[in-house]
């Protein structure tokens, strides 16, 4: 019998759309590959809190790796989890005031903002209607917050002089002028692709990862075989060693099916 393999997924552009929806294909080929013995992961960008929902979660999954792998879950148990310490976190958010930085700080079991700098945009828009009473404002909950990561509107904002005061101890990915990531350095999916195979025993070289966006890039560059979806960005088609139908197209069975996981 071939070796048991893990596939990551990322969700946002791999796993649905902007609307959350889940092509048919895709749910038939993540439960599929796990009827055939291998092992499925979400490797997300977005934090635990915000991993919610019941028609993505109900496909069913091995593991969740999380923040960009600062929180890791196998089998219904965290079996690794780092976050900021508050005193440190209350620093940087004066900081990113000053540069005109609006946060959204990602942890565990909560999203924090605040809501009124982010009027009209359609991101904040989802955040509210999906998260309700777990998305807090950063104020009410000072020096309480439990935040692994963030992720910051920067238009209008002096970013390089925060970039310069944070690039010790932090990693950026740039989505565009207007949004970045900001995560402890040396988090990425590609660490918590890396620190999940440590911690359970598989094998790099049987791992698969797919992914659509700047966030994936060192998840497919670490796994054994990374695939990039059809709708993916450019940067991400190039780093990829196959790429697939986008999205909409089947993209995720298409790769199982050309792999040999279903």
């Amino acid at each position: 019998m071939a070796a048991k393999k893990a596939v990551f997924f990322d969700i946002d552009g791999t796993i649905w759309d902007f609307h959350n929806d889940i092509p048919e294909s895709t749910i038939r080929a993540i439960k599929g590959l796990r009827e055939n013995g291998h092992l499925a992961f979400l490797c997300s960008g977005r934090s635990r809190a915000f991993i919610r929902d019941r028609k993505l979660l109900d496909i069913g999954f091995d593991g969740i790796v999380s923040g960009c792998g600062t929180m890791i879950e196998y089998g219904g148990d965290t079996i690794f989890y780092y976050r900021l310490d508050n005193s440190f976190l209350a620093g940087i958010l004066q900081l990113m005031k000053k540069c005109s930085v609006r946060p959204i700080l990602e942890g565990k079991d909560y999203l924090y903002m605040n809501r009124g700098e982010f009027e009209g945009d359609p991101f904040a828009a989802k955040l509210i209607s999906e998260m309700q009473e777990d998305l807090h404002y950063i104020e009410d909950d000072w020096g309480r917050w439990e935040v692994q990561k963030f992720s910051c509107a920067t238009d209008h904002a002096d970013r390089e002089k925060l970039f310069f005061a944070l690039e010790k101890d932090f990693d950026f990915m740039i989505h565009n002028e207007a949004v970045a990531e900001i995560v402890p350095k040396g988090y990425n999916k590609g660490f918590g692709i890396r620190k999940t195979c440590e911690l359970i025993g598989i094998r790099l070289e049987d791992t698969f990862a797919f992914g659509d966006s700047i966030n994936d890039l060192e998840m497919l560059k670490t796994a054994g075989t990374g695939i990039a979806m059809g709708n993916g960005t450019a940067v991400i088609k190039e780093a990829a060693d196959y790429v697939t139908t986008s999205l909409k197209e089947d993209g995720i069975w298409n790769a199982c099916r050309h792999f040999g996981l279903i």
